[in-house]
């Protein structure tokens, strides 16, 4: 019977845990969607001075209700080279902080809020005619269902108090500190949250099944565990570099257990002379035990991030993709030389930009769902290479260039941001395309497929023919790239007259694949309109480029009179015959 009772007790532990992290994720993903961007250009502003960097980690990540969500934003932008790593640890700092507000707030009763939190959201979700509001309610309902899960742990807790069996089990898990600790740790690592942890750990010691002793060791564990998985999804990279934040996070989480752990007895001793509430106890000492981290960290960053940089050096490899290969800081004071190394960058982003296009009507027509993935990840390289190009153009035109020069720096960043579209419209259009083919298991007609695949395959050859272009401004070849806008526009038209043609005839193949089959089609129209536009450099500076196509008023008007002219000398000779 006990055994029952124990095994019913683990699965509403199990399904309390679960609700949590929902809750949380819906918080999470709610503030991204709603503000992500703004978050994004705020830290971006901010990260330069590590008081204003720690202040900034501790808001946002109060905000996010996660500092693993705010770790690996700040991972991305070390990575780009848009932070330096100073400020990018003292964000950590104020991101470890801000953790421990949440856990402050959520320690209290809030059983009333609850209910009102998720009728809230899901009125604001459900009837909100904005975006933001829509998203806000999804913060809502997280929020609701965070307070929820609580209750529920405690509620499914409580009859288990006095289950030898269950008490038995969690003291022979808890007995050791260090096996307590590691416990949190992956608890905090599989679950991406300390939060959730430490409010599984209050729950815990409220029910009497831990002592204050294992529950501050689970705490340490928590905080320890947060700290590995930035860590470990930057472990695809090449670079070492690109490891520096997490790994000196890592370090901080490290030293702040072997600081706390041998004196682990006495803090408990000090803390239950204040506490009554073991609540209390656990939420303060988590937020203690982050504040001493921060004030321990926060004076020799500068010192601690030049040792970093010394044991992760910079590594730059061909088989990271997002890292730059050619933009050479030290040719900069030498324009000509940097653009150039500009335009092999480029080059490069084109090089991955063809192997997306490529790739991507091969998981259109075979329903290739890890070539999705696969072609995802290119567009965030895209992305970062875009960004490295741009920063170093502009370190470039610090200086004085002159007009070839200058031409030179905008063909390339015009190219550059073309490129990035084009990655944009393959991974958001193509890809989503791609999603609803293989989701609903659909299949093109024999004659649809190859009429996609001609299509892709002239706008694959013009994109070389454009890198030709910008690579040499051959005149003849930009001619020829432009005329090739009419030769596309005209496939089009022959292609939807094709598949208009099969749709009368009940082909099932192209009815079920339709929209697919246009929207793809108007996909790499919009992908070769971009790639069409490296011609338009050379042609102008050859002189060969009109600055409208529109034809003059004065002419059309004279057309028209014409026009009128003609038709009534024709209808007077027809009646002069009759």
């Amino acid at each position: 019977m006990e055994e029952t009772v124990g095994v019913r007790i683990l699965l509403d532990l199990i399904g309390g845990v679960a609700l949590l992290l929902w809750g949380l994720y819906m918080v999470q993903t709610g503030i991204v969607r709603a503000y992500g961007a703004r978050i994004r250009r705020f830290l971006g502003r901010v990260l330069k001075n590590r008081y204003h960097a720690f202040a900034a980690g501790l808001g946002v990540t109060a905000i996010l209700q996660s500092s693993t969500a705010t770790s690996l934003m700040l991972t991305s932008f070390a990575a780009a080279g848009l932070v330096q790593l100073g400020p990018a640890l003292a964000v950590m700092l104020g991101a470890n902080v801000g953790t421990t507000l949440i856990v402050q707030l959520l320690s209290f009763d809030s059983s009333i809020i609850s209910p009102l939190l998720l009728t809230t959201g899901v009125l604001a979700y459900k009837r909100g005619a904005r975006t933001v509001v829509k998203d806000l309610g999804r913060v809502a309902i997280g929020l609701g269902l965070m307070l929820l899960s609580l209750h529920l742990l405690l509620d499914s807790l409580a009859p288990a108090e006095h289950v030898p069996v269950v008490r038995a089990l969690f003291a022979a898990v808890t007995n050791e500190p260090l096996l307590t600790l590691l416990i949190g740790a992956v608890l905090a690592w599989a679950s991406h949250s300390s939060v959730a942890t430490v409010l599984l750990t209050m729950s815990l010691v409220s029910s009497h099944f831990l002592t204050p002793f294992a529950a501050l060791a689970l705490v340490l564990g928590a905080n320890l565990g947060s700290a590995f998985n930035p860590l470990l999804e930057g472990m695809g990279s090449g670079n070492p570099a690109h490891r520096r934040m997490p790994v000196g996070n890592l370090i901080n989480r490290l030293v702040g257990c072997l600081i706390f752990m041998p004196f682990l007895a006495p803090i408990v001793e000090l803390l239950e002379s204040f506490y009554q509430n073991p609540v209390r106890l656990v939420a303060d000492f988590h937020t203690l035990f982050n504040l001493i981290m921060a004030l321990l960290f926060i004076l020799p960053l500068n010192l601690y991030a030049r040792v970093l940089e010394k044991l992760l050096p910079e590594v730059k490899t061909t088989d990271d993709l997002t890292t730059p290969i050619y933009l050479d800081a030290s040719v900069i004071e030498t324009p000509s030389v940097a653009l150039a190394c500009a335009a092999r960058e480029t080059m490069r982003m084109g090089d991955i930009i063809d192997t997306m296009l490529q790739q991507s009507m091969t998981a259109i027509l075979t329903n290739d769902r890890m070539l999705v993935g696969e072609i995802s990840d290119k567009d965030n390289a895209v992305d970062r290479l875009n960004e490295a190009i741009k920063l170093y153009i502009v370190k470039v035109t610090h200086g004085s260039l002159d007009d070839v020069e200058g031409q030179r720096a905008m063909e390339i960043l015009n190219l550059a941001i073309n490129l990035e579209h084009i990655g944009d419209i393959i991974d958001m259009n193509l890809m989503e395309l791609a999603g609803k083919k293989i989701r609903g298991q659909l299949e093109f007609s024999a004659e649809g497929a190859a009429e996609l695949e001609e299509f892709h395959r002239i706008v694959r050859d013009n994109l070389k023919l454009a890198m030709t272009v910008f690579l040499s401004g051959d005149v003849k070849a930009a001619r020829q790239l432009l005329e090739e806008k009419s030769r596309i526009r005209e496939l089009e038209f022959a292609a939807a007259e094709k598949h208009m043609a099969r749709l009368k005839v009940g082909r099932v193949e192209s009815i079920e694949t339709s929209a697919l089959h246009i929207d793809i089609l108007r996909d790499l129209k919009r992908i070769h309109s971009h790639i069409c536009s490296a011609a338009y450099p050379a042609l102008e500076a050859a002189g060969q480029l009109n600055r409208t196509r529109l034809k003059p008023p004065s002419i059309r008007i004279g057309k028209k009179k014409q026009f009128s002219m003609n038709m009534n000398g024709r209808i007077a000779k027809e009646e002069a015959g009759n």
